[in-house]
């Protein structure tokens, strides 16, 4: 166990939120975020509330670094990122800024991690926590935590990487609670419940934003000065995978049960292997069925209304993945593959994020003997 689990166990009475962390915490937030807040709409409340309470966490963070040298220093972030963000562009790996002051991981443009609060702890270790406000928030986060430790642990060239969770809830009544606290470098930080924290404000709090920011100390940084300690080029390593998996599976090895010989595969999220010929894509078509919606797509539908199919699969479980690029909009729409190995519409990619640069720079690769390779490769039939 690391100095900074070990002391914040010892001393987890310092971060209980007050009235003043909950009305500093306000000025994280939009205007819609703050009027629902108190909404009697629950679920817009309980966005809103997510949002507040994450805030609150950094607002508790950001004091309890002044005042211990456990903590060396820590990223600021929300209102009081830094100004001069950069846009999202190709080529971009590493540490960024969001447009609203998060703290994430680009490979290639794309946002691979989005980490709640980032610090450097007196040994000169990056740490991270994570905020939750529900069991809710917790059906993936196992594996998120081991793929954020994994990609720090990268970055920053560390065996181990300290974890705190911080929650408004008890953590331990769940399965994935208690596997995450039995790491040695993982802790929870359970405070007050939402509505008890809420109870200190007053409806006015929430609109009220100070006229100006308070003073942060020489303590807290921005997340982009934390030095990455090793080479992060994610384009080579996705393309690394990538050629390895069309290899074996055009040799019809299989690819889940061969080990990869580069450390950085685990780094990889998702492969696209690339835009699909017209041979492919009626081939596609014959071979599975495509539905947007419960509306079917046959090859003519498709040919018309989109512009461009792109093959991939996710990892690390390798499920396929169709991407579409919409003629009319700009936009790709994420096609996901069901039990009998066809596939269906999820969720669309807009333009604004940096994945969708990315499907935007893949050109037609792929032909039907390919193409079908891959999908037997990793489908249910």
């Amino acid at each position: 166990m690391g100095e900074l689990t070990s002391w914040l166990k010892q001393n987890r009475t310092l971060l209980q939120p007050t009235r003043e962390h909950a009305a500093s915490a306000v000025r994280h937030m939009n205007k819609i975020e703050r009027n629902r807040l108190f909404s009697p709409e629950i679920e817009q409340m309980r966005t809103a509330e997510g949002r507040w309470y994450e805030a609150i966490a950094y607002e508790m963070f950001a004091e309890l670094t002044a005042s211990t040298d456990v903590i060396k220093y820590m990223a600021l972030k929300g209102a009081d990122a830094p100004c001069g963000r950069k846009n999202i562009q190709l080529g971009q790996n590493g540490l960024y800024y969001s447009r609203c002051g998060d703290i994430t991981t680009r490979g290639n443009g794309q946002d691979l991690a989005e980490f709640d609060l980032l610090m450097v702890d007196g040994e000169d270790r990056v740490a991270f926590a994570e905020v939750v406000t529900s069991a809710s928030d917790m059906k993936e986060f196992e594996k998120e935590i081991e793929y954020k430790k994994r990609l720090l642990g990268y970055l920053f060239d560390q065996q181990s990487v300290p974890f705190i969770l911080v929650s408004s809830f008890d953590v331990s009544n769940y399965s994935v609670g208690k596997r995450l606290m039995k790491a040695p470098d993982n802790i929870n930080i359970k405070t007050a419940s939402c509505e008890d924290i809420k109870g200190l404000l007053r409806r006015d709090d929430a609109r009220r934003i100070p006229a100006r920011a308070p003073e942060t100390h020489a303590k807290m940084i921005s997340a982009t000065g934390i030095r990455v300690k090793r080479p992060f080029n994610y384009q080579k390593y996705h393309d690394w995978e990538r050629n390895r998996v069309i290899k074996n599976v055009a040799e019809e090895v299989d690819v889940k049960g061969t080990k990869t010989p580069e450390e950085t595969s685990g780094l990889v999220k998702k492969i696209l292997y690339g835009g699909l010929y017209p041979s492919a894509i009626r081939n596609l078509c014959q071979e599975r069925a495509l539905s947007i919606k419960g509306r079917p797509l046959d090859f003519d539908i498709l040919m018309s209304q989109y512009s461009k199919v792109i093959l991939a699969t996710d990892l690390p479980d390798y499920e396929p993945l169709v991407y579409l690029r919409s003629r009319q909009k700009r936009e790709y729409l994420k096609m996901v593959q069901d039990k009998e190995g066809n596939f269906k519409f999820e969720r669309k990619t807009p333009s604004r994020v940096g994945f969708f640069l990315w499907l935007e720079s893949i050109s037609p690769s792929l032909g039907a003997r390919i193409t079908g390779k891959i999908l037997d490769a990793f489908s249910p039939r």
